[in-house]
C-alpha cells in the first residue's frame, strides 16, 4: 500500500491519462492531414515550424525518463545569448528558425 502523497504507478498513470493523450495524438494527426491536403503543402512542410514539429515527434519515440520534455522544449528554443539590437517587426513563432538555417 502506498503512503499518502506517494507518486502513482506507471499503470495508474496509463489508466488515468491514456484517453486524454490518445485524443491529443488524434488532434496532431488531423493537423498534419489538413496541412497535407491544403494548397501549398510542400511549402508548409519546408517551414521551420513544421520541421521543428516533426523533430519533436521523433523525439517522443526516444526512450528516457524525463528527457523527452526537456529535449522537445530545447528543440523549440533559441540558444543564442546575445541580445538583438532591435526586435522591431519580430513576432513570436513558437520555434527558433535559426536551428534550420544552421542545419537540422
Amino acid at each position: 500500500m502506498k503512503s499518502p502523497g506517494s507518486p502513482k504507478s506507471a499503470r495508474e498513470l496509463l489508466d488515468l491519462h491514456f484517453l486524454d493523450n490518445r485524443a491529443r495524438l488524434l488532434d496532431i494527426a488531423s493537423f498534419l492531414d489538413r496541412i497535407d491536403r491544403a494548397a501549398g503543402a510542400a511549402e508548409a512542410r519546408a517551414d521551420f515550424r513544421y520541421r521543428a514539429f516533426e523533430r519533436s515527434l521523433r523525439l517522443l519515440l526516444e526512450p528516457g525518463a524525463e528527457t523527452r520534455t526537456k529535449a522537445v522544449q530545447i528543440g523549440y528554443s533559441d540558444p543564442t545569448t546575445e541580445p538583438l539590437a532591435d526586435a522591431t517587426g519580430l513576432k513570436a513563432s513558437g520555434a527558433w528558425e535559426g536551428a534550420f538555417r544552421e542545419g537540422d
